[in-house]
C-alpha cells in the first residue's frame, strides 16, 4: 500500500483566506495550499491592506471586518478563478476604489452573473474592456444587502462569493438561485462560513445569509480532493495497486472526494474511513455512464482512464467544463484522438470508446494544470506521452511532477 499526502485543498484555502480577512480577530490557517493560485490570492489580500504573514505549515491573517485596509489598490489576480471573483466581492465591503485585473486566461473566463449581481446591489462596478470580464474597478462604498436573483449554471464560485460577502452587508443577503452547477462546492462555504460564525441557511433554492460578520480562529485546511482524484485514478488503472489518502474521510469538505464511487462503479475496491480514504485495484476496468456535474473538475482524471475500460466510458453534463482554464471538454477529446483513442462529444457530454493509447504523444495542456495531471495518469500504461506546458501544474500543484513519478516508481 502506498500512502500519499496530499496538499491541502484549493478552494478551502481560498475560502479561508477570504473569510480569514474578513473575520474580527487573527486566524491561524494550517496546512493551507501553497501553489500560484494560493500566493496570488493571498498577494492580492496583501495590495487591499490585509496582513498575511506566511511560515511553513501556517498561514496568519489579521482580519478587517470593515474592508480593505487602504482607499486605492491595483489587484493582480494571475491565473486564478477565485481570487478574481471572490477578492471584488470582498473589496465591494469597504470604502475607495479598487482595480482588479488578471492574465489572459482568465480574462477569457466569465464573470458577468457575479457583476451583475453585484451592480444590483448598488455596488458601482465597471468592467475595463470586455462587459463581463476582467480588468474591472470597484468604487467601494459597502454594501447595504438585500435580496437578489442569480443564475450560477455557469459557476458556482458566483454564489460562493455573494454568500461570503453577507455576513459583511448590513442588512444581510436573500439570494435565489435559478440554476446552479458544482452545488457540492456551495455545501463547502456553507460549512466554512458557519465555523468563522456566520448564520446562513438555506429555504428551498433559496440562500438567507444574516449580517453577523465572522469570528477569527484556528482553521485546519484538509487535503484537495479533486488533486487525489489522479492518485485514486492511478491506482485504480494499475492492476495490484493500492492507495490511501489521509484526511479524506466520511467528514470530508469537499463533493470531488465522491469521485471514487465513480471508481467503485467502474470495479475498483473502494474504502472511506473517518479519516482516510483508500483505493485498491481490481485489475478491471468496466464501462459507464456517470453525470459529472457535481464533480466536473475530475471529468478530465475519468476521461484520462476511459479508453483502458472494458466498454464506452460517457460523462453527462458538464457543459461548464468548457468555460475553466481551457475547454476541457475539448481538450480531453483532441488529446485522446492524437492517442488514437475514439472519441465523441457533444455541447455538455463526452464518450470515450475502449482502445490502447498509443505514443509517443506530446499532449495539448491549452496552459491547463489538470490537463496535464490528468494524462499523467494516462502515461502510466502508455510509454511516450510528453507534455508541451508541464509547468502550468503550478496552479495547484507545484511539486507534482516529483511526487507522481515517485508514486509511479513504486511498485
Amino acid at each position: 500500500m502506498t500512502v500519499i499526502d496530499i496538499p491541502g485543498s484549493k478552494s478551502v484555502t481560498a475560502r479561508a483566506l477570504f473569510l480569514a480577512a474578513a473575520a474580527e480577530g487573527t486566524t491561524t490557517l494550517l496546512r493551507p495550499l501553497v501553489s500560484d493560485d494560493t500566493e496570488g490570492f493571498a498577494e492580492g489580500l496583501g495590495a487591499l491592506g490585509y496582513a498575511v504573514r506566511q511560515e511553513p505549515g501556517a498561514w496568519h491573517i489579521e482580519g478587517r471586518p470593515a474592508g480593505p485596509g487602504t482607499d486605492g489598490a491595483e489587484v493582480y489576480c494571475r491565473d486564478g478563478a477565485t481570487t478574481a471573483r471572490f477578492l471584488p466581492a470582498l473589496a465591494a465591503a469597504g470604502h475607495g476604489t479598487f482595480r482588479f485585473d488578471a492574465s489572459a486566461q482568465m480574462r477569457r473566463r466569465p464573470l458577468g452573473p457575479l457583476t451583475t449581481a453585484l451592480r444590483e446591489l448598488g455596488v458601482d462596478l465597471r468592467h475595463g474592456e470586455k462587459e463581463g470580464h476582467h480588468p474591472l474597478a470597484v468604487h467601494a462604498a459597502g454594501v447595504k444587502g438585500g435580496a437578489l436573483t442569480l443564475d450560477a449554471g455557469q459557476s458556482s464560485q458566483y454564489l460562493t462569493a455573494l454568500l461570503m460577502l453577507g455576513p459583511l452587508t448590513a442588512e444581510g443577503l436573500d439570494i435565489t438561485v435559478t440554476d446552479l452547477v458544482s452545488e457540492p462546492y456551495v455545501e463547502i462555504t456553507l460549512a466554512m462560513m458557519r465555523a468563522f460564525g456566520a448564520d446562513v441557511r438555506r429555504e428551498g433554492r433559496t440562500y438567507k445569509v444574516a449580517p453577523t460578520g465572522y469570528k477569527a480562529g484556528l482553521y485546519r485546511i484538509e487535503p484537495d480532493a479533486s488533486t487525489a482524484s489522479y492518485f485514486f485514478a492511478a491506482a485504480a488503472l494499475q492492476p495490484g495497486r493500492e492507495v490511501t489518502v489521509p484526511g479524506l474521510g466520511t467528514g470530508a469538505l469537499q463533493g470531488d472526494l465522491a469521485f471514487v464511487d465513480v471508481l467503485r462503479r467502474m470495479g475498483a475496491d473502494v474504502e472511506v474511513t473517518a479519516d482516510a480514504t483508500t483505493v485498491r485495484s481490481t485489475g478491471a476496468l468496466r464501462g459507464l455512464t456517470v453525470n459529472m456535474r457535481d464533480i466536473s473538475d475530475t471529468m478530465p482524471t475519468l476521461a484520462a482512464i476511459a479508453p483502458f475500460a472494458d466498454g464506452p466510458v460517457r460523462i453527462e453534463d458538464v457543459a461548464n467544463t468548457r468555460v475553466k482554464e481551457c475547454d476541457r471538454l475539448d481538450a480531453c477529446a483532441e488529446n485522446l484522438r492524437r492517442l488514437g483513442v475514439t472519441v465523441t462529444t457533444g455541447p455538455d457530454w463526452i464518450e470515450i470508446h475502449p482502445g490502447t493509447p498509443a505514443g509517443p504523444v506530446e499532449i495539448a495542456t491549452h496552459g491547463d494544470h489538470r490537463i496535464v495531471m490528468s494524462f499523467a495518469v494516462t502515461a502510466l500504461r502508455t510509454p511516450g506521452i510528453t507534455f508541451d506546458d508541464p509547468g502550468c501544474v503550478k496552479k495547484t500543484f507545484p511539486d507534482f511532477h516529483r511526487v507522481f513519478g515517485a508514486f509511479a516508481r513504486t511498485p
